[in-house]
């Protein structure tokens, strides 16, 4: 009677993602994968300039994605790419559109693009590009990847 209990909640636990094969896998099975980010774990790129990334945590749910195979593009390396946006009401900007872009490349490197545009003209009042790793958990690194079980 508990041995069924206990499995359920097992396979009910997320499975940490820490490689891009593991995140392949995932995805192409059809399994929910969302991400975390730890941003003051990643390097913040402002106007091309390196910046201090920000004391803040964020995820998105893995809807919506494309695998490029290396070249397809003209791409040097293999990536899943996924986005999403939502509105939010922001200090200084007012209602805009928070646009968050992953790319997680082959070698399990991964680039966000944040961008902020208006909800009038899609003008873009805030543009960040942070670049980070696949995080095993008990490394440095920022970017997090959990599938449903």
């Amino acid at each position: 009677m508990l041995a069924p209990l206990l499995a359920t909640l097992i396979l009910a636990q997320p499975q940490r993602l820490t490689t891009f094969d593991q995140l392949m896998t995932a995805l192409q099975s059809g399994r929910e994968v969302r991400s975390v980010v730890e941003y003051a774990k990643t390097t913040l790129i402002i106007d091309g300039k390196e910046e201090k990334a920000p004391e803040a945590i964020g995820g998105m749910k893995l809807e919506a994605w494309e695998y490029f195979a290396k070249g397809v593009i003209r791409n040097e390396k293999a990536y899943v790419a996924c986005s999403h946006t939502v509105l939010i009401a922001h200090p200084r900007y007012g209602h805009v559109f928070n646009y968050v872009r992953f790319r997680i490349y082959e070698d399990n490197t991964v680039e966000i693009t944040a961008r902020y545009l208006t909800t009038e003209k899609y003008e873009v009042v805030m543009d960040e590009i942070f670049r980070g790793k696949i995080t095993n958990g008990k490394d440095k690194e920022g970017v997090a990847f959990f599938a449903a079980g």
